[in-house]
């Protein structure tokens, strides 16, 4: 009689005050070897898009569930927006990946009561490898953006 293989699927359940109770596959935890900049040990999170939040997603921490991050696309707001990804395929080894297989967030900052304030952090995006769920926030110092690049222009 022949064995059957059973493949089995682990969770893990993520509770807090702003989403409740998440279940996600353990599959699906993005891994950030460096962890966000200043937040330590923080190296592993997810990504819940909202409907009623979009086109802002949440980049919530797995090992910490008060901590979680609104992020954007950095092209609905700069198009031209422009970084040099080669270095960081090569430092995190994700040449075999390509660029097709990476998305580029950055960090959104709102003031309260006034979102025609917010800003984006265009200096230290935000790169997930989707086929492998590896990220790394790369800070780049030398950046011709602002970290607090607005997103709502005056017009």
């Amino acid at each position: 009689m022949a064995k059957e293989t059973i493949a089995w699927s682990s969770a893990v359940i993520i509770e807090n005050t702003r989403f409740g109770t998440i279940e996600i596959d353990e599959e699906k935890i993005i891994r950030m070897p460096y962890s966000m900049p200043g937040f330590p040990g923080r190296k592993r999170c997810i990504w819940l898009e909202r409907k009623e939040s979009k086109p802002f997603l949440w980049y919530q921490s797995v090992d910490e569930a008060t901590l979680a991050f609104v992020v954007m696309s950095p092209y609905l707001f700069k198009p031209d927006y422009r970084i040099d990804l080669g270095p960081i395929i090569q430092e995190m080894a994700w040449e075999e990946d390509g660029e097709a297989s990476l998305s580029i967030f950055v960090v959104v900052n709102a003031s309260r009561g006034a979102p025609e304030k917010m800003t984006a952090n265009l200096m230290a995006p935000l790169i997930i490898n989707t086929r492998r769920f590896e990220a790394l926030q790369k800070v780049f110092n030398d950046s011709p953006y602002s970290h607090q690049y607005p997103i709502f222009s005056e017009t």
